[in-house]
């Protein structure tokens, strides 16, 4: 399958290129700056441009679909008007134009966030059983899917750069710190404490849960990191099976396959129940 896969987050934006299901390329357009359209429509049109043309089309077309994930809704419509402008083609975005990826236990499955669905249903693919997915990107989130696939539910909290932007902006004395892995479990300044009370605390909430998800499914499940803030903890993280740096965008993948098979198998229950009837 060739798709355009774009992971719309907080603070940046994520697109990768898949030929054939392997990924090609992969840019990120970064957020909040004034360059984020021109340098999002040069990203998309280099991937468009690798796209090969369908064979046995009489005019050219090209073989290729543009999915999104979003949790900025702005920044979803600033998406697709870049993708009509630059390559008059029409975005198809996860929870709207694409049905939500795995099934959830939550009480409102839209408002979870397609990006923690979709990185769910990707480390449910690949594990086959009990997942927890801790995504540290502007936020964290600790998400658990059970045995059967199903997404139960999670918790969020500040992530590294909003922990330490929130002790500066509210405190009169605190300094601004940029986030780094700690020289130790103390700081013997003011900066290095603050990294190691927003870096230790993020280690002990991710084991803590993993502990009572554990408890609440009855055995220790896989546990995945994701997220741009992953790589900074993950050497300190023992428990934790695997790092994958984007597992939102595959899960993107899985999310349209899903989406065109239903449709396929709808079709063929379709046309052999037409079938029985004229016979």
């Amino acid at each position: 399958m060739n798709l355009i896969a774009i992971d719309i987050g907080n603070t940046t934006i994520k697109v990768a290129f898949y030929l054939n299901d392997d990924e090609k390329l992969l840019k990120t357009a970064a957020g909040g700056s004034g360059e984020m359209e021109s340098q999002l429509a040069e990203i998309l049109t280099e991937c468009w441009d690798q796209s090969p043309l369908v064979e046995s089309a009489k005019e050219p077309v090209k073989e290729c679909v543009l999915v999104a994930s979003s949790v900025k809704p702005e920044w979803t419509e600033l998406v697709r008007g870049v993708v009509k402008d630059e390559l008059d083609q029409e975005l198809l975005v996860i929870g709207t134009d694409v049905p939500l990826p795995i099934e959830t236990g939550v009480d409102d499955a839209l408002a979870v966030g397609t990006d923690r669905l979709c990185a769910a249903a990707a480390a449910y693919a690949v594990v086959e059983g009990a997942v927890v997915v801790a995504d540290f990107g502007t936020a964290v989130t600790i998400d658990l899917v059970d045995e059967d696939g199903v997404f139960v539910g999670g918790t969020i909290t500040p992530g590294f750069d909003l922990s330490l932007a929130a002790m500066h902006t509210r405190t009169a004395r605190l300094p601004k710190v940029e986030m780094q892995r700690p020289l130790s479990a103390y700081g013997v300044n003011t900066e290095e404490a603050m990294r190691a009370g927003v870096y230790w605390g993020a280690v002990g909430l991710l084991e803590a849960l993993c502990r009572k998800y554990a408890e609440q499914i009855g055995h220790w499940p896989q546990v995945i990191l994701t997220g741009g803030a992953a790589k900074i903890i993950k050497e300190d993280c023992e428990f934790v099976d695997s790092w994958v740096s984007n597992l939102a965008l595959r899960g993107i993948i899985i999310a349209y396959k899903k989406y065109i098979y239903e449709n396929a198998d709808i079709a063929d229950r379709s046309a052999k129940g037409d079938k029985k009837k004229k016979s």
